[in-house]
């Protein structure tokens, strides 16, 4: 397949993902002053945008099995409770992004071990100061989330190494199995991914889905929606819209059946009631949407399955650019945005 536009080749990119993630495997491994597993009380994730994402799938695919707490943290402040026990993931594409940047500079200054993961910049610069060890990207992916293998598989090595996440490697090598089965499918013409960017075609997607796996990829489609295709989307997660969200289509399904279509993300690990709830609100939906669209992951476990799907989501996200001639690389807007926050 090929897109009309795609000046920075985010479609290589995207079809690349399997190769990505088992080099991240390996760029994860043999790092120095790493803590002693027992030394590690709690574990912290700092990132933005595309690259806080790696914290989303390492809480949504390996806290489960971890005895530590592990939070996630997009903005400049870690919690309170950092200190010397604190196991700090600081995840920048760019190294330059300020709110991780402030935020692990008072990590380190509270005494945690900061482990980075980042193509340089300020953050690689800090980090030797600091004596942390760091995880370079390898230089050539075009957008920060163009990098999830490079970002979110360094760290769940890590883990391995510690001694937290027992079977890392085997997790990550299924998740790698999986991608290559899901490319060879949409490589061709015709593929889910295409046919679902023309059934979605200018509507705006709400993407439905359910616990931490289904959540992260419901998170990472939303964003890859609006970075790719530039359009608005929006998600939510059962049980919680279940209690909310679905009161608000009791009104304007006259305006709601031309704007909005949703789709569901489907994964092994739902619960049997969270099975229920899909098919009672879809009775619901059917009448004021202007369609429900359902996608399945597949795949041996939660990191296959994450992986499956934020494939597929990324490949719907660029045929809907292809479908409006657009250039799915740029983000102009947030370049301008970026550049009046630096100008004060």
């Amino acid at each position: 397949m090929e897109l009309p536009i795609d000046t920075q080749g985010m479609l290589d990119a995207a079809l690349g993902l399997p190769e990505q993630v088992r080099a991240a495997m390996d760029a994860g491994r043999g790092l120095s002053g790493l803590p002693r597993r027992e030394m590690v009380e709690s574990v912290v994730v700092l990132g933005m945008g595309g690259s806080g994402v790696a914290g989303d799938l390492l809480l949504a695919t390996a806290a489960p099995f971890m005895a530590v707490p592990v939070l996630v943290v997009k903005g400049y402040t870690p919690p309170a409770f950092v200190s010397e026990g604190t196991l700090v993931f600081a995840v920048s594409f760019s190294g330059n992004t300020e709110e991780t940047l402030e935020a692990a500079t008072e990590a380190a200054v509270q005494g945690a071990t900061v482990v980075c993961v980042t193509g340089g910049g300020e953050l690689a610069a800090r980090a030797q100061g600091w004596g942390a060890p760091v995880v370079p990207i390898p230089a050539g992916i075009p957008q920060p989330r163009a990098g999830i293998g490079a970002m979110a598989i360094p760290p769940l090595v890590v883990l391995e190494e510690i001694g937290l996440f027992p079977g890392a490697s085997e997790w990550i090598r299924l998740g790698v199995e999986q991608l290559n089965r899901r490319r060879d499918q949409l490589s061709r013409p015709g593929s889910p991914a295409e046919a679902l960017a023309r059934r979605i075609g200018r509507t705006v997607p709400l993407i439905y889905s359910s616990g931490a796996v289904g959540s992260t990829a419901a998170l990472r489609w939303k964003t890859q929606f609006n970075e790719n295709a530039k359009i608005p989307a929006f998600w939510a997660a059962h049980p919680e819209l279940c209690h909310n969200e679905i009161c608000g289509w009791g009104q304007h399904g006259d305006v709601t059946r031309q704007l909005f279509t949703v789709v569901n993300l489907r994964t092994d690990s739902e619960h049997p009631q969270v099975m229920r709830r899909f098919e009672l609100v879809d009775e619901v939906l059917r009448e004021v949407v202007a369609s429900v669209e359902q996608v399945s992951a597949e795949g041996e476990g939660d990191l296959a399955q994450l992986l499956d799907l934020i494939m597929l989501g990324d490949l719907v996200s660029l045929h809907l650019a292809a479908q409006e001639g657009l250039d799915p690389g740029p983000v102009p807007v947030l370049v301008e945005l970026k550049e009046k926050l630096a100008s004060g």
